[in-house]
Formats: structure tokens, sequence, C-alpha cells
């Protein structure tokens, strides 16, 4: 099936996009330093400022890529159907497989050497990679099926299968007029009851699985509408001031308080003003991203290309510059100013200079194939 509708590219989607990617960077950075749960931390933390960034930005991050792509299924349906299993499975299946057996077992020998669970070079534990499922940081098990960060596509992956009878069948007859203001007033209801329920389901980066899913479904029903739009630049700067305000309070909240652990009052609470804090960011952004990032340019262009193949070596080449300096005697600040940017020129060689190039990594890194790269030029002809 395919839509000949008029087709309206909204590059301020693309930009949050690639703006979400370098804040994903930047959050695994502080992972290293911060006082919370990762495959390798620093031989000092950091309570103060870095772990003030990592709660900033924890809560939205990755609820952003889904809203983003449940839009981008949206107007992928609307042009068409019936290859779209293949195409997902080639820009996020084949990564993901290359995140799971070439990405993931350095990660987890690092992990497993410097928490002293395992002795021996790299070749000696690459075997040991297959033993037992990779569950949580510092478990038994190994082999990690969801590629470690990669477990984004696995999720998109999922959701795609399991939405799209359901979009192919409904979402058809869904107009855009047919959802007035009282249907968005009504999200942030089911929104709340999915996030009090995440514990009961497996956790990833904050959030879990349901939560995610609901965002994905709610990105290509609601958030891909024009009426969104006029919504969002009415509710905009309204939807900054609670964002402000209830990231505040989570903030104080953890940093003074700390993480409820048990379901009881201050829980239930604690949940609310994270899943307030969520739904008005993501409406703030795209405020945001609608009144000043509706453009396009060449930074835009080759941005959107290496968000790919940025986001699959991020963390691995992090991870790796993480191992080399995490016991050095350096202070804190001497370790950001020489993780952050040594492992961002890093990913951007190996993607400028290699993957892009090769048709072959240009597949494994879920890009299209290209006929010819003029490298004087810094073209690529299609």
């Amino acid at each position: 099936m395919k839509d000949n509708s008029p087709f309206v590219r909204h590059y301020d989607l693309d930009w949050i996009k690639v703006l979400a990617m370098l804040v994903v960077f930047l959050y695994h950075c502080s992972m290293f330093f911060n006082s919370f749960e990762w495959h390798i931390k620093n031989n000092i933390i950091d309570r103060s400022y870095i772990e003030f960034f990592s709660l900033l930005v924890g809560n939205w991050i990755m609820p952003i890529f889904f809203v983003i792509s449940g839009i981008g299924t949206y107007h992928a349906l609307k042009k068409y159907s019936q290859s779209f299993i293949k195409e997902r499975f080639l820009r996020l299946g084949v990564p993901l497989l290359l995140g799971i057996f070439l990405l993931s077992p350095p990660q987890v020998y690092i992990e497993r050497i410097t928490s002293d669970q395992f002795e021996g070079s790299f070749f000696q534990f690459f075997p040991h990679y297959f033993d037992g499922l990779y569950l949580e940081i510092g478990g038994e098990g190994n082999f990690a099926f969801f590629g470690h960060h990669l477990w984004y596509l696995l999720m998109l992956l999922l959701f795609s299968d399991v939405t799209l009878p359901f979009f192919l069948k409904v979402g058809r007859n869904v107009e855009d007029r047919g959802f007035g203001m009282s249907h968005y007033q009504l999200l942030p209801i089911p929104l709340t009851a999915a996030a009090l329920t995440v514990n009961s389901i497996v956790n990833l980066a904050s959030w879990g699985i349901v939560f995610y899913l609901l965002l994905f479904v709610y990105g290509y029903y609601f958030f891909a509408r024009v009426s969104l739009r006029d919504f969002v630049r009415r509710i905009g700067l309204l939807a900054g001031i609670i964002s402000v305000l209830s990231t505040g309070g989570y903030i104080f909240w953890v940093m003074y308080i700390g993480f409820p652990v048990n379901v009881s009052m201050d829980w239930v609470i604690f949940m609310i003003i994270r899943v307030i804090l969520v739904w008005n960011v993501l409406f703030f952004i795209l405020y945001l991203g609608d009144k000043f990032l509706n453009f396009s340019n060449s930074v835009l262009k080759y941005g959107s290309e290496a968000s790919m193949p940025f986001y699959m070596l991020h963390q691995p080449i992090i991870i790796l510059i993480g191992f080399i300096i995490y016991d050095m005697e350096w202070q804190i600040h001497v370790k950001v100013a020489f993780l952050v940017p040594i492992a961002f020129i890093s990913i951007m060689f190996i993607h400028h200079f290699i993957i892009r190039r090769v048709n072959l990594l240009r597949v494994l890194f879920g890009l299209k194939t290209v006929q010819k790269i003029d490298l004087k030029k810094e073209t690529i002809k299609a």
C-alpha cells in the first residue's frame, strides 16, 4: 500500500534526533564518573555537577527517541508498507547483530576485568562471552543478547512487529481531525499508569518496556499529527515552566532524599513527578524544535547519516577509553576533559574515514549503500 499524499519534511525532528544523540553521548560519559551503577567506574566518584547532569537528562533522553521513532513509523507507512519489516530489519536488525557479536563482548570483558570477575586477555575471555545471559550489571551471565546499549534497536524491532498489524488496520482510517484537544489532555493518565507499574517490568534506562511502547504508539497516533504542532505552539512555554519545576523537584528529591525503594505513597508521588517531568519536557523540546530548528543545512544532512554509527560506537569507545584512564590518579575535571573530546573524535574519525566509505560497513551500521563517494568534495552519490 502506498500513500501518494504530499510529504512534508519536518527538519526539526531530524535536528532533535541528532542533538539528542549528542546528549546520549554526554550522558554515558557522565555515567563513568557518577555514583550510579554502570559497566566501568572511575576510581573517584563525583556526586556534584556530573551527577546533576546525569539526573537532568536521564529521565527524558530515551523517551524522546521512542516518540520520534513512532513519528517516523507513521510517515514511513504513509509511503509504503509492503517492505516495512524488511527495511526495519536492515536498518535495525543487522546493526543489532553486529552489536551483539562484535561491540558487546569487549564491553562485558572490561566490566568483568574491572570488577575482578575475570582474569586474562580478551581472547581468553571471548569463549566465555556465551556463558549465560547478561541480565544486569555485575551479574554472572555474559551473553548480551540485547546488544548492551543497543537495546533500543531491539525494542524498536519488537514494537514494529507487534504494532504493525494494528497500525495498518486502524491507522489508515484515523484522520488528523479525529483527535481533538481532549485526547491530548487525557494522555498523561495512561502514561502515569504505565510509569507506576514500571518496577514490575524489565527496567531499561530508567523506565520500562510498557512505558516505551506507549510512547512509541503515542508518537505514531498523536505526535505525528499536524494538530499536535498547533497544540505545542500554544502550550510550549507552559510546558517549559513545568519542566523546570518538576526537574528541580526530581533532582532535589534524588540528591537529598534518595530514590524510593519500596512501593509507598512517597514512591507514588515520586513516580508522578517523573512522569510530569517527561511529559512536559517532550512537549517543550518539540516546541523549541518547531520554533527554531525547522531548516536544513549540510551539518544536519551529515549528522543525520552519522547518527546510527555514532550511536553504535559511542558506548564501546567510552568504555574502552574509560578502561585506559579509570585507575589513573588524575583529577576528575582532567579526565572529563580527556574522555569527552577523545571519545567524540575517535567515533567521528571511524565513521568519516572508514564506515561511510565501505558499503559493507554501511550495511552493518544501518546505512544505505552508495555507488560512489567523492573523497575530494566529500559528497556521496547515490
